[in-house]
């Protein structure tokens, strides 16, 4: 995804540049509002990273043309999807939401149709004026020694000033899609597959799932 940088203040709709006036509301909830969601969708803990990943899909949304019909890019598995899937309507399910995990704090939103849109990132450069974020950040010391409160006050006061936005172009091969694929029936295993894969599942040709089946069935009834 080729992109142009762009400062918070070239972007639509961002205010002063992620003061903790202009984000007062995360997606049209308040702050407050969005932190009950996180707790009745993440288990019951209020985590910074969810924090922080609120404020970048807001400031995405907030930059992307009204209307749109987006899909969605997480460049990491922690976090930032269950942000998406709190926000928007994309998900896992219904395969809006990409979740290409390289290990980057970075989201983007991107229109579905002609690929346009916009990336936003941490900036980890900008965590000095935040030392609980930072901290938590960095892992500088054991999750049992963060004061946690410290971190959750500061991710919402941090708001979007420690992000950046840049357009982005999703490429042709990523984009529309994927047709449904023909099912068969794994002779290993017995049960369905898509069979464009080859003659075997693929759990059965490459043993790659995490756990052994018992041979004794478990009654449905």
């Amino acid at each position: 995804m080729p992109a142009a940088s762009l400062s918070l203040a070239d972007m639509q709709s961002v205010g002063n540049s992620g003061s903790i006036e202009a984000m007062s509301e995360i997606c049209s909830l308040s702050i407050d509002e969005y932190c009950v969601k996180i707790k009745e969708f993440h288990g019951g803990n209020l985590a910074p990273g969810l924090i922080i990943a609120g404020f970048m899909v807001d400031l995405a949304c907030r930059n992307l043309p009204e209307n749109t019909l987006f899909e969605v890019i997480c460049e990491t598995a922690g976090c930032i999807p269950d942000a998406v899937q709190l926000l928007t309507p994309c998900t896992t399910g219904n395969q809006w939401m990409h979740v290409v995990d390289v290990g980057r704090y970075a989201v983007s939103l991107y229109d579905k149709y002609s690929g346009e849109g916009v990336r936003v990132h941490l900036n980890a450069s900008r965590l000095e004026k935040w030392p609980a974020i930072n901290e938590w950040f960095f892992k500088l010391r054991p999750k049992d020694k963060q004061d946690m409160q410290e971190i959750l006050k500061q991710a919402k006061e941090a708001g979007t000033s420690i992000l950046d936005i840049e357009k982005v172009k999703v490429t042709p091969g990523f984009l529309g899609r994927k047709k449904k694929k023909s099912v068969g029936i794994c002779p290993i295993c017995n049960e369905a597959f898509p069979s464009d894969v080859g003659p075997i599942c693929v759990a059965c040709r490459d043993s790659c799932l995490p756990y052994v089946t018992e041979i004794e069935q478990i009654s449905t009834a």
